[in-house]
């Protein structure tokens, strides 16, 4: 009986090590797919005459960028959960995680 619980727990985990993985996987393909077009759009824009601030300032070239965005907020949400700040558990354990940091800093200036 506590083998089983053991596998499922391990089960449990190595699947949700597998979708953490596969967020980050995804927020670095975002982050190099996304600079590499971006990039591009600016080097276009340059390019064609416009001045370097123009082209970084164009909102055009960010709208890809944007919606991809909404969707890794997604896909993170998906994976790590809605935060509820207005819940008195999580309230609690920022007090305690505040005050071990805290804690923490005093032992290295001593």
């Amino acid at each position: 009986m506590e083998q089983d619980t053991v596998s499922e727990k391990y089960a449990s985990a190595k699947k949700r090590v597998y979708e953490i993985k596969k967020f980050y996987k995804h927020v670095i393909f975002y982050l190099m797919i996304n600079f590499f077009f971006i990039g591009r759009r600016i080097y276009k824009d340059i390019t064609n005459g416009e001045s370097l601030i123009d082209a970084f300032t164009d909102i055009e070239n960010y709208d890809f960028f944007f919606w991809w965005a909404i969707i890794l907020i997604i896909h993170a949400v998906k994976v790590f959960g809605f935060p509820n700040v207005f819940n008195k558990n999580w309230e609690a354990l920022k007090i305690k995680e505040f005050m071990k940091t805290e804690d923490e800093e005093k032992r290295k200036k001593l």
